[in-house]
Parts: structure tokens; sequence; C-alpha cells
């Protein structure tokens, strides 16, 4: 008999409440969610449904307040600072809905900075970066600067740069947001080509185009689980 493989991440009762003056607002009252290598998934709710909040503290930009999250066989509640930005940086890659690039600044050297921080040789830095945009079909828009591309393009340099440092997962937080719909299908047709080699990729959308291209969908609603 065939042992089931252990998860990349589990996670059991996550919850989450964030207080502004004297207002409390319970985002996630319970979460419980798995990933495995290789999957594709999405994670879908409306406006305010606790979604972006879960994907957070999975990519280890906030943290729970109450449950269990274990990452690659480790408790994460025992991770300082510092191992949680090593993570961060080599285990994770992130694609945001609002690019987050360096305007004046060309693709190659943008898709080059998680490296830079992660001290990579110089001359190793450029092959990964151009391996990478050549990955997401930007191969000859390595010099052009971020602001003389489109938004689809732009977005593809972001998940480039996601790319680079080869991470145990991707995690993309509303990718097609600001694109229209002819980007949004040539955007997905990344993804699928990287989960097709192989890449465990996790969407946050409220889109159900982008979610038909994910095996699974994790719906929240309230702060509440209802599909995991």
């Amino acid at each position: 008999m065939t042992k089931k493989k252990e998860p990349i991440l589990y996670a059991n009762n996550l919850r989450k409440t964030y207080v502004t003056g004297t207002v409390k607002t319970e985002v996630l009252k319970g979460v419980d969610v798995e990933i495995h290598d290789g999957e594709f998934v999405t994670i879908m709710g409306h406006s305010g449904s606790g979604k972006s909040t879960l994907m957070h503290i999975l990519g280890f930009l906030d943290t729970p307040d109450e449950g269990k999250y274990v990452f690659e066989g480790k408790d994460t509640s025992k991770f300082d600072d510092d191992e949680l930005a090593d993570i961060r940086n080599r285990k994770i890659g992130f694609v945001f809905q609002a690019f987050n690039l360096l305007p004046r600044t060309s693709a190659l050297d943008n898709v080059r900075l998680p490296m830079i921080y992660a001290g990579v040789p110089e001359n190793e830095q450029m092959a990964r970066a151009k391996k990478a945009l050549e990955a997401v079909g930007l191969g000859h828009r390595l010099n052009n600067l971020s602001n003389e591309l489109s938004g689809g393009e732009q977005q593809r340099v972001a998940v480039a740069r996601a790319l680079v440092n080869e991470p145990r997962l991707i995690l993309a937080d509303e990718p097609t947001g600001n694109l229209d719909e002819n980007s949004t299908n040539e955007m997905m047709k990344v993804f699928d080509e990287l989960h097709k080699n192989g890449n465990t990729i996790v969407i946050v959308t409220h889109e159900d185009n982008v979610a038909a291209h994910a095996q699974r969908t994790i719906r929240i609603k309230d702060g509440v689980c209802q599909t995991c």
C-alpha cells in the first residue's frame, strides 16, 4: 500500500481578528486547509470573505491569532523572524494584483531582485532571470523598462520574478484583477503551463473563468471555509 504524501502545508482552525480602535473584525473563524505538491488551487470568496487574509497567512505575510500552521512538516509557530523571511524569499513566490515592479527598471533587473536579496552571484542572477522571463513568453523584452510594457506584460514579469528562486509554492492574489479579458486569458495560459511543468500554484480570485483553470477551489464565506 502506497503511503500518502504529506502536504506541502496544512492548517487547522486558523483564526484572525483585526482591531481598529474599539472595533474588532473577525476575518477568519476557524479555517482548515491543505495544499499538496503539484496542485493548482484557487481560493474564492466575496470581498471581505477572508480569502486574501488566508493567503497572507499561508505566505507568512501575516500570522494567525489561533490555530496550527505546518509548512513542509514544521510547525511555523516555532519560526523566528529570520526563518520566516528566509522561507518567504526561498520557498514562496508571490504575485500581486498591483504588479509591484520598479517602473524605471528593466524587466531583467526587476526579476533579479529576489536573487540579489538571496546573495546569488550576478552571472547566475542574469541567467536565471533570463530563463524565467523566457518561461513567461518575454524573452524578447528583457531590457525594456517595466513602464514600457503593457499591463499583461508587467504581470508576466511579476510572475517571472516569483519563479526565479524556484520556490516550492507560488501564491497569487488577484493576479488578473487589473487585466482586460485578453490579457487575463494570456496570463492564465502562463499559469497553466507552469502547472503543467510541475509548479504548485494557489490563486486568490473572485473570477469564475480564472477558477476554471484550477484542479480544485477552496471557497471562503464570512471567514468560514465552505469548500476546502
